[in-house]
């Protein structure tokens, strides 16, 4: 999985955080899309955050399920 990342990332979720412009604004200043700019701005704090899924999505056949549960 490629991720790119904003190279002031943390500057501008802090930007966005202080500031009281609309999303639509900040987006074209700071180079992002509106809707990354809305979640930056409703985050906690402004550290980078992993990349993981927090919730990995697997399925097991009855076959797959059956050898798992044997090993």
């Amino acid at each position: 999985m490629l991720v790119h990342l904003h190279s002031q990332a943390t500057t501008v979720r802090a930007a966005s955080q202080a500031s009281d412009k609309p999303a639509a604004i900040l987006a074209e200043r700071y180079g992002t899309t509106e809707q990354t700019g809305c979640n930056w701005r409703h985050r906690d704090s402004v550290k980078d955050r992993g990349h993981t899924p927090r919730r990995l999505q697997t399925a097991l056949t009855p076959a797959q399920e059956a050898v798992a549960v044997g090993l």
